[in-house]
C-alpha cells in the first residue's frame, strides 16, 4: 500500500490479487449470497483508490481492508433491509428483523442434501446475528485474525471481541439446536 500510496500503479494490482478472494469471502459470509457481490468488492477497492493519501500504516494492510469491507456491509446490510420492507423480493425473519437473500445462481448440488441442510441452516444462523457479533465471529473464525486485529477492524477492545464471539457462539448454539436434535433423532 506504502508503494501504491508514492505512485507505483502496478502495487494497486498486486493488492487487488493478493486480497480479492479474502474480499469476496468475507462479504459473502456477511451478507449472505447477494447477487451484488463482485461489485461490492470493487466498491472496497475503489474506496482504497479514494483513501490512498490518507492511507497511515496503523495496523496491517488486510485489518484496514476489512475495516472498509465492515462498513460497506453495515451500510449494505441497512440498504437491503430498506428494500426488503418496500418490495417482496427478500423474506424478512419477522423475530429478528434479518434478512434472507438467496442466489439463483448458487443452487445445491443433489448430493449431499442433508449436509447441505445443516450449512444453510448455520448460514442462516449466521445471518441472524446481530451485525457486530456476526463480522466479530467470521473474522475471527473464518479470517483466523488474532481477538486484537478484530478489535481494530471493529474499533473495540480485545477483552470486547472475546465477549461478543463468546454471545455470537451461545446465539448460534440456541438458534441450531433445535434443528441439530432433529438431525440427532
Amino acid at each position: 500500500m506504502l508503494a501504491y500510496q508514492r505512485g507505483d500503479e502496478h502495487a494497486f494490482d498486486r493488492i487487488v490479487h493478493a486480497y480479492s478472494g479474502q474480499v469476496f469471502s468475507l462479504v459473502t459470509r456477511f451478507l449472505g449470497p447477494v447477487s451484488h457481490r463482485e461489485d461490492l468488492v470493487q466498491e472496497v477497492f475503489l474506496r482504497l483508490i479514494r483513501a490512498r493519501e490518507r492511507y497511515q500504516p496503523t495496523a496491517r494492510l488486510s485489518t484496514w481492508l476489512y475495516r472498509i469491507v465492515y462498513n460497506l456491509s453495515i451500510n449494505e446490510r441497512e440498504r437491503l433491509n430498506t428494500r426488503a420492507r418496500t418490495t417482496s423480493d427478500f423474506e424478512t425473519d419477522p423475530e429478528t428483523g434479518a434478512v434472507e437473500v438467496e442466489d439463483a445462481k448458487s443452487g445445491l448440488p443433489s448430493e449431499g442434501l442433508e449436509r447441505a441442510d445443516v450449512v444453510r441452516a448455520v448460514r442462516q444462523a449466521i445471518l441472524r446475528l446481530p451485525e457486530n457479533q456476526r463480522m466479530a465471529l467470521i473474522l475471527a473464525k473464518y479470517e483466523e485474525m488474532p481477538y486484537g486485529e478484530v478489535a481494530h477492524v471493529l474499533g473495540s477492545t480485545e477483552k470486547a471481541i472475546k465477549s461478543l464471539i463468546h454471545r455470537a457462539r451461545e446465539n448460534l448454539r440456541s438458534a441450531l439446536t433445535p434443528f441439530l436434535a432433529e438431525e440427532m433423532a
